[in-house]
């Protein structure tokens, strides 16, 4: 069967604890306390054997009853301390700390101490080897011939495995989390989850043409029902999928690596596949997981931090992805933003202090978005760590060693500014060791049509509506705009299309006017044929709809700013098919 690792102190006891002699005063104890910023001192005898342990809980009942500081600390020390040997299981140091009620353990050998196992240890390690079991699950789950569904006690999808995508055309990513009733309100799953009982190749057909057999029964852990779980094969392919897994027989290895693969490429969430695009997405990959900096260069909207977020998952880089926007910070912060602060360092400081971004992406990676705005003083020190490899934090006096990527971005000339001297020449050639450059939607036209439908079923499924049909005409004009906002602009405006279209259907007035207004400027100025008629009617109909809007929609007072009767006014906005959308307006007035 498979378990997670059986840890024991030994794996994850922590070589950093004091330890002073039972004569040590109690104020020089706590000095030493604070300077290495721990939070319990251990107390031994004269041979070095381990003889009680004082925590900041007990100085600080100490200090409540009595303020005297000079005496020593076996006058304070209680008798007995509760210790463990390296070979004792964290699953033991875990339930003696929580009976004990204590927050660390000191690990010993013939009565030395030699390491804490503290409680925050114990935490990380559990987690870790937690996410580690999860991985090897999911490969096994994925892996299963038929599909397979688990739902909670109030029915919402756990487990939605890569068959179970195949059969109903619902991606994993999509489903779990959600109701499964919103999806699949008759399911045989629901059932079972009210009736607690077990159905064994139950026939049914949750959809025209589908033919399911499918077993469902409730889980029980320690008498206890925490789920229900199913497993289904679409029986009309049974001569199929038999052929099918007689040849991967042969391949089973490789499905499972490159299941393995594709859970950890985070290039899967980024939507294109024009050829320019593509390029970046390779060049990426070829570097993610070399130690080299890389800057991405592109206008704002198109989706540097995503790509970023994307290379560091890619690198399969064991820390933290940190993003930073430069623009974002006031100038007398940086420092302390990028490098942390000792506790009382300037005025208004924590007094615990605080970790900067770089001790927090240690062994990960940072990102540094609107590089261009990082002023000059900071260039100078982001320099510094970058050659060092060192950080040290505002008002400390150590300097601590990192490993840290650095990813920047810009939309800015960094060329230019390195000529007008407002950006260093040498902290730009240690950040553009790698340059990728991301095209704007513009240069992308293959891919708008593929975000737009992207975008659009992404946030109807947020905001529990259903995939919206389209109107004939309104795909062409979102395609023919510029979109100089890019892929931010276009999901925005996707998602005001969403909440005004109260019929399920995406008509041209739920498109915001001025992208009407561009489309049709564009058009104008780029129609090159010979039909004067058509480019008259164009432009007089952007005519008449710029001043509908400058008068708020007054039809009199649009027909005086043209210098038009009413009745040739009534007439064109008949004829221009404008006069539902005046109608529209003014009943909102």
């Amino acid at each position: 069967m498979l378990a997670p690792k059986k840890l024991i102190a030994n794996d994850v006891l922590s070589k950093c604890f004091i330890t002073v002699k039972s004569e040590c005063k109690l104020d020089d104890a706590i000095e030493q306390m604070l300077k290495e910023n721990l939070t319990e001192i251990f107390v031994v005898n004269t041979e070095d054997l381990l003889i009680g342990v004082l925590t900041l809980s007990d100085i600080s009942r100490i200090k409540t009853k009595n303020s005297v500081g000079y005496h020593s600390l076996k006058t304070y020390l209680k008798e007995g301390c509760i210790t463990i040997n390296g070979s004792t299981s964290l699953l033991k140091c875990r339930d003696i700390m929580l009976n004990e009620k204590i927050g660390r353990l000191p690990v010993v050998d013939k009565g030395r101490i030699i390491g804490v196992v503290r409680s925050n240890e114990i935490r990380d390690s559990f987690y870790m080897e937690i996410e580690k079991f999860s991985l090897h699950l999911k490969s096994i789950i994925d892996s299963i011939n038929e599909a397979v569904c688990v739902i909670s006690l109030n029915g919402e999808v756990i487990v939605w495995n890569k068959n179970a995508e195949k059969l109903y055309g619902v991606d994993g990513d999509e489903i779990i989390g959600k109701r499964l009733k919103e999806y699949f309100p008759k399911a045989i799953l629901l059932t079972v989850l009210k009736t607690r009982k077990k159905v064994d190749y139950l026939y049914h057909e949750p959809r025209k043409g589908s033919h399911i057999a499918i077993s469902a029964s409730p889980i029980y852990v320690d008498g206890k029902c925490v789920g229900i779980v199913s497993s289904e094969r679409d029986i009309t392919e049974v001569r199929a999928l038999s052929d099918q897994l007689q040849k991967a027989t042969d391949t089973v290895k490789f499905l499972e690596s490159e299941v393995y693969r594709i859970s950890r490429d985070g290039f899967g969430k980024i939507i294109g596949k024009s050829p320019n695009l593509i390029k970046s997405i390779e060049v990426a990959k070829q570097v993610a997981r070399t130690e080299a900096n890389i800057l991405i260069v592109g206008e704002s909207g198109t989706g540097k931090e995503v790509f970023a977020r994307a290379i560091h998952t890619y690198s399969a880089r064991e820390g933290l992805f940190v993003a930073v926007n430069c623009s974002a910070i006031p100038d007398e912060l940086f420092e302390s933003e990028f490098f942390g602060y000792e506790a009382g360092a300037f005025t208004g400081a924590s007094k615990k202090g605080k970790l900067g971004i770089f001790e927090l992406a240690n062994n990960g990676t940072v990102f540094l978005d609107e590089i261009a705005d990082l002023p000059m003083h900071m260039q100078a020190k982001l320099l510094r760590v970058l050659q060092e490899k060192e950080i040290r934090r505002v008002g400390g006096e150590k300097t601590c060693t990192i490993n840290v990527r650095v990813i920047s971005a810009t939309n800015k000339d960094l060329n230019d500014m390195v000529s007008k001297e407002t950006f260093r020449d040498d902290l730009f050639y240690r950040l553009n060791v790698i340059r990728i450059n991301l095209p704007p939607i513009r240069e992308r036209q293959g891919d708008v049509e593929l975000l737009i439908h992207t975008f659009f079923k992404e946030i109807s499924i947020q905001n529990h509506k259903p995939i919206p049909k389209f109107e004939d005409g309104v795909l062409d004009i979102l395609k023919a705009y510029s979109w100089k906002g890019n892929v931010r602009e276009l999901k925005n405006t996707v998602e005001h299309m969403v909440v005004l279209s109260p019929n399920n259907i995406i008509t041209k007035e739920a498109i915001p006017e001025y992208i009407i207004e561009a489309v049709k400027k564009e058009k104008i100025r780029s129609y090159s044929g010979n039909d004067l008629t058509v480019a008259v009617e164009e432009l007089e109909r952007s005519m008449i709809v710029k001043a509908l809007q400058t008068t708020n929609f007054n039809k009199a007072k649009t027909a005086k700013m043209l210098n038009l009767k009413r009745s040739t006014l009534y007439y064109k906005l008949e004829y221009y098919g404008l006069k539902k959308k005046i109608e529209s307006k003014t009943s909102k007035n």
